[in-house]
């Protein structure tokens, strides 16, 4: 079984990748209009008196260290949201109880990603015959300090099943208990690309919106369309 120690640490550096979002979900203002922790306990507080949408807005906030949300930052919000509306389903890497910001090294690998995912979620509701879903793609700078590397681990490790994610979880909820800020990985859904899997925001310096893209479904994906440039 693949554990966070048998995993070589990676160097620290800075990188740059991509991840798609539903453009039905905006930014959360709020992690934008203040510069540190402090600021956004005070503006929290008094903002949460007058609205009451604030706390869907923002989401679990107690689910994430406020020294781990890295304020001032461009597009705060988008790194921090995964870590406060957390998909109760869980994910390759998180069985649900914690949140993880999945990255890709390319647009088009981001775009697999989430086909896949768009494609196995929809195929369920019978009586969708047709419908176009926007999403808007995102340019991620951060360091991979704290994280390990777990494309040193071969495809065929169980941590890489394309359905089975009972021994990837295991390694996430150990990496998370380790204190590791992440982890990259061999993408399943785009093969011979990488992801990352950021167990924290805290290494994340930007974070902005480079273009929009629809999926179009009938029945499956039937195509994906770059909509417009940042």
């Amino acid at each position: 079984m693949v554990t966070p120690d048998s995993l070589p640490a990676l160097a620290g550096e800075a990188q740059h990748a991509y991840r798609l979002v539903n453009s039905k979900f905006p930014p959360i203002e709020l992690f934008s209009d203040v510069a540190d922790a402090a600021e956004f306990e005070t503006l929290y507080r008094i903002q949460a008196l007058t609205n009451p949408r604030l706390l869907n807005e923002v989401g679990r906030i107690e689910l994430i260290p406020l020294a781990d949300i890295p304020f001032g930052i461009p597009g705060c919000s988008y790194a921090v949201a995964p870590f406060t509306h957390v998909n109760p389903a869980g994910s390759r890497f998180s069985s649900g109880e914690f949140g993880v910001l999945y990255l890709a090294d390319t647009v088009d690998t981001a775009i697999a990603e989430v086909r896949h995912h768009q494609q196995l979620y929809w195929s369920r509701v019978a009586a969708l015959k047709y419908e176009r879903f926007v999403f808007r793609s995102l340019y991620c700078s951060f360091s991979e300090h704290g994280s390990v590397d777990a494309t040193a681990v071969p495809a065929s490790d169980p941590i890489y099943a394309p359905d089975d994610y009972s021994q990837s979880h295991r390694l996430g909820k150990a990496a998370k208990e380790a204190g590791l800020a992440g982890l990259r990985y061999r993408s399943v859904r785009s093969p011979g690309n990488h992801c990352w899997a950021l167990l924290t925001p805290r290494h994340v310096t930007s974070i902005v919106q480079s273009a929009h893209y629809e999926m179009i479904w009938s029945g499956q994906v039937i195509g994906i369309n770059q909509l417009s440039n940042a």
